[in-house]
């Protein structure tokens, strides 16, 4: 990455010194009403949106963002930095606010280091206004989509050996006790995508005074190197939603990661089709459940 995506806390508090910088608060609403950064706008959709990679679906996550973050004020010309609770409260969604804004081709994303929690530890002011933003538009990049695959590029890439599948759900998804974090039988299959590996995003962060941080690029390589990547490594990321994915996405890009992209339906959208087939079990000598004839 060439420009670092995370900031911390002084660094934002003197880029809203001037203007330029609008602030996107993805918690939800009642949090967002308890407290907030100074000016920052609340988008929990960012958080609860569940996609599906048709290409139906995928333009209709296109244009539903477009939309709500040009009525966030964002037109190209701003900085957007996305803000979460904390960097492990929100299963990611500060991050996925960040890899949303990228597939969009917004060209000035950051990431608040720490997230309102560690705003709050640098006494740093809050404030219950909302503010009201002037709606404005951007110019959608086609050519930056390349950060999220379809299903069809998560079939290939189940086929391709050369890509490591990086499963970064919680343990019990990733043993196939449970099919989610919203519930053990919220989708219709446990299990995992043929031929993952696993690192549960958690591992790439570490407890500071301010809550939990990303470890740095050696630990986050290091973390890489337990299941086989290396920074020139491809690799395809996916979860439930593509929230903690996008977690891990950031720490994989800010440690140096050439070739990292994401699939966003992850989870929700495979289990959910019984022709695609699906590893079961513990994973160690899971045999994999074949697709159902078509």
């Amino acid at each position: 990455m060439t420009d670092k995506v995370l900031v911390t806390p002084a660094e934002l508090s003197d880029m809203l010194a001037s203007p330029g910088t609008v602030v996107i608060d993805t918690r939800d609403p009642a949090t967002y009403a308890a407290g907030h950064i100074p000016g920052a706008v609340n988008i929990h959709d960012i958080f609860t949106y569940l996609a599906t990679s048709t290409p139906e679906g995928v333009a209709e996550m296109r244009d539903k963002f477009a939309a709500i973050f040009g009525a966030a004020g964002l037109s190209g010309e701003e900085t957007a930095v996305i803000t979460e609770q904390s960097m492990n409260t929100g299963f990611g969604q500060s991050c996925r606010g960040y890899v949303l804004l990228t597939y969009l081709g917004y060209p000035k994303v950051k990431i608040l280091h720490g997230g309102y929690v560690a705003w709050t530890a640098a006494a740093l002011p809050t404030t219950t206004d909302v503010p009201t933003p002037t709606p404005k538009t951007f110019k959608v990049d086609p050519a930056a989509a390349s950060i999220l695959v379809d299903l069809e590029g998560m079939k290939a890439a189940v086929a391709d050996g050369s890509k490591v599948k990086l499963d970064t759900r919680d343990v019990d998804e990733w043993v196939a006790e449970s099919s989610s974090p919203y519930g053990k039988d919220f989708c219709p299959r446990k299990g995992r995508i043929p031929g993952a590996v696993w690192i549960e995003w958690y591992r790439m962060m570490k407890p500071s005074p301010a809550g939990p941080m990303f470890k740095s690029k050696n630990e986050i390589l290091a973390e890489c190197a337990s299941v086989g990547i290396t920074p020139d490594t491809p690799v395809v990321l996916y979860c439930f939603k593509g929230a903690r994915a996008s977690n891990t996405l950031v720490a994989l890009k800010e440690a140096g990661i050439k070739d990292v992209s994401l699939y966003f339906g992850s989870w929700n959208e495979w289990s959910r089709d019984p022709s695609l087939p699906i590893e079961e079990g513990l994973p160690f000598g899971a045999q994999p459940m074949m697709a159902a004839a078509e």
